[in-house]
């Protein structure tokens, strides 16, 4: 099914996804026309679940459905839309760029979530700057009562997301580490895997946008400890001016040693995740008990996440040969390779 343009889409500034498609259509080149916060135009179907960002698009019979799930519509937009491609060409480097992009939204998302809701002066600023961009102007009375409605049910969702007194330490190392492995990466490489950028880049760009550009705490980390990665977030945020060439992607079979650094933090800490957390669903629990890094772990099973561990092997499958070979050779010794060990 074709897709007119311009794409509606609607969303958020504070939301990383929004932040994530809204910087995939720039460097697109793609049309698009942005509702902000709530607002919708007359006769757009609703979604099932509402998430952020929201785009409207034609199903088989042509009519408009709303959805909401960003790597899949980056990967329909790449079917509708042939030039510049986020999605490498060669069939190797393109699953270590799905990897990349699943844990920027997967497991970044942790450390945004975790940073924006457990200190006082990150909830503070969400609060009061947040349900400004919902719809329309408020009154200082709207705001401070929507802020409040607001924080409250976003620090209800901290147990989904992984967040808790137990689970803090472990996620506020793994911010640190990738702070330190991209600030080093980026003083040699303009993007993740190489001189263009790939969904991997738009997945952490995205997350990026709150804790390096918004939420308080991790953003002062983040100016302290890794400036170009500061810098690349602003960079990312509009690269529709740049010329990508087919050349510009890294070989997979000789991926630099921060690329391999990013995935042993991916093996450290969102492998193991992945891991328990199809476990648990495979019992019927509806609780996820595991070790990350040395420390205990515990949240609620997440469905979504066995979702994203049976598309990454969906991936892996459909490699044959040498790709299969290449991608299995970069991932070896990172800890990725144990999510696809029975394939």
């Amino acid at each position: 099914m074709s897709i007119d343009q311009p794409l509606t889409l609607s969303g958020s500034p504070g939301s990383p996804y929004t932040r994530k498609m809204l910087a995939v259509l720039r460097y697109r080149r793609i049309a698009y026309r942005f509702l902000a916060g709530s607002r919708r135009l007359t006769g757009l179907p609703a979604p099932k679940v509402r998430l952020l960002p929201t785009f409207y698009l034609p199903d088989e019979a042509g009519d408009l459905q709303a959805v909401t799930d960003s790597s899949p519509i980056i990967r329909r937009l790449e079917r509708s839309f042939g030039a510049r491609p986020v999605i490498p060409a060669n069939p190797a480097l393109a699953f270590i760029d799905a990897l990349i992009e699943d844990y920027g939204d997967e497991w970044l998302t942790k450390c945004m979530f975790h940073y924006r809701w457990h200190y006082a002066a990150d909830i503070r600023k969400s609060a009061t700057v947040l349900p400004n961009w919902m719809d329309k102007p408020l009154s200082d009375d709207e705001l401070a009562a929507m802020g409040k409605v607001f924080s409250e049910r976003q620090i209800g969702r901290l147990r989904f997301v992984g967040s808790n007194d137990i689970t803090a330490d472990t996620i506020e190392h793994s911010y640190g580490r990738v702070l330190d492995i991209l600030d080093r990466h980026f003083a040699s490489h303009a993007f993740l895997l190489g001189a263009r950028p790939g969904s991997g880049d738009f997945g952490v760009y995205g997350q990026m946008t709150q804790l390096a550009h918004f939420d308080p705490t991790p953003m002062a980390l983040a100016t302290e400890s890794a400036p170009r990665v500061v810098a690349w977030v602003a960079t990312m945020e509009d690269l529709s001016g740049l010329e990508p060439e087919g050349s510009d992607w890294l070989d997979p079979a000789a991926l630099p040693a921060t690329t391999r650094d990013l995935l042993c933090e991916i093996g450290r800490v969102y492998a193991p995740l992945l891991l328990a957390n199809a476990q648990a669903l495979q019992t019927g629990a509806d609780r996820v008990e595991t070790e990350i890094d040395g420390r205990q772990w515990v949240q609620h099973s997440f469905p979504y996440h066995a979702k994203c561990l049976n598309w990454l092997r969906e991936d892996y499958r459909a490699l044959t040969g040498t790709d299969r070979d290449a991608a299995r050779a970069a991932m070896a010794g990172t800890g990725c390779e144990v999510l696809f060990a029975d394939l």
